[in-house]
């Protein structure tokens, strides 16, 4: 079982949790649209591309070590990985900034338009490719494979915090880490703002290389960017960037529906996605074939019909729901799953599916009669 599927749960409920004290502390709306786009923004495009990342680690420490951090011994290891991690992570996120291929991939990152932790999740498909690059040098110093890894995902938990909306300050914090005081300032559309604070965990990268600032009084934060993709589909958000770089036709995508599926449907449709994304990296490795590349490409499908659908696309609606109750019947029926969660879950986006068959129709009437 994949010890990364509880943190990606517990990730799950604190997105919900800080939307909702956005909404009860702060009386700000649920942006459900947007939340639903940075969580199924690609994981599971991204997860594969993850272990890429990792696998190009471990070759290179394989066959290209030079064994020098193994001299530090395993406390010196560890606080060296520590500190070398956000190092270069600091020097490739600054670069992702700089460099407009590079820009083309981090940019939809950006475009998230409210501050919440699920903005902390909206990544690239291609992310961890072009993060490969800064990292290789660990593996040729040195750094084992599984310091790379868990060290990675502590830097990465706290990088999922600086994007909480409900903290504003965090106390004495905020002087020495990359917190949300500090991250917001990031993410600021205003010239001030721009290409500052690149940190992820420490502050004093920014403060040594000079990019750090203050959240400003008399400039209150703007977020996004001025050239936003206008979907709510990750393969069109992830992609357009890429082909606009390259000097390709990016499609003219057309004008959404106006008689769009209300915010609810999206909502709980990301949520029972999600919830199967987690069931597969829990499961990855035990299903036997052809199962596992199946749910991949299933996940994977129905994470850009939903998309689609909250861009109200016309052929949305029938995508997602076949699609949803192709699951049951191939995993379950076709299968023969006995797994109660994952039979539970499967059955929940069938349902789901069932339900906007009507809920969409409903929702027009409504519009309608209006």
């Amino acid at each position: 079982m994949n010890v990364f599927a509880l943190p990606l749960a517990v990730m799950l409920a604190l997105v919900v949790a800080d939307v909702a004290g956005l909404r009860w502390l702060r009386g700000q709306r649920a942006p459900w649209r947007d939340v639903i786009f940075n969580l199924n923004s690609g994981h599971i495009v991204l997860w594969l591309f993850r272990g890429a990342e990792v696998a190009v680690f471990a070759w290179l420490s394989a066959h290209a070590n030079l064994h020098w951090v193994d001299r530090l011994g395993v406390p010196g290891v560890w606080i060296f990985t520590f500190f070398a991690w956000d190092f270069c992570f600091y020097w490739l996120h600054r670069l992702h900034h700089k460099i407009p291929l590079m820009w083309a991939v981090h940019v939809v990152h950006h475009e998230g338009e409210h501050f919440n932790l699920s903005l902390g999740v909206r990544n690239s498909w291609y992310s961890s490719l072009t993060s490969i690059p800064f990292f290789a040098g660990l593996a040729v110093l040195g750094v084992p494979v599984e310091a790379f890894v868990l060290v990675g995902g502590f830097h990465y938990s706290v990088q999922f915090y600086n994007h909480c909306g409900t903290i504003y300050r965090s106390g004495w914090l905020d002087r020495f880490f990359v917190t949300p005081a500090n991250h917001r300032v990031h993410h600021g559309l205003n010239p001030e703002y721009i290409d500052r604070n690149f940190g992820g965990t420490l502050l004093i990268w920014d403060k040594l290389f000079g990019t750090y600032q203050r959240e400003l009084p008399h400039a209150p934060i703007r977020y996004g960017v001025h050239d936003a993709v206008r979907s709510d589909n990750p393969f069109w958000a992830n992609n357009i960037p890429v082909l606009r770089y390259l000097g390709l036709a990016a499609p003219r995508l057309p004008a959404r529906d106006p008689l769009r599926i209300g915010d609810g449907w999206i909502a709980t449709g990301g949520l029972a996605l999600f919830a199967v994304v987690i069931y597969y990296v829990h499961r990855q490795g035990t299903f036997p074939a052809p199962q596992e590349p199946l749910l991949f490409g299933w996940i994977a499908v129905q994470t850009i019909a939903l998309g689609a659908l909250s861009d109200g696309r016309a052929w949305a609606r029938a995508a997602w729901s076949a699609a949803a109750l192709a699951m049951p019947a191939c995993f379950i029926v076709g299968f023969g799953w006995r797994d109660p969660l994952g039979c539970a879950l499967v059955a929940l986006v069938g349902l789901h599916g069932v339900a906007c068959l009507f809920a969409r129709e409903r929702h027009r009437a409504m519009l309608g009669a209006r």
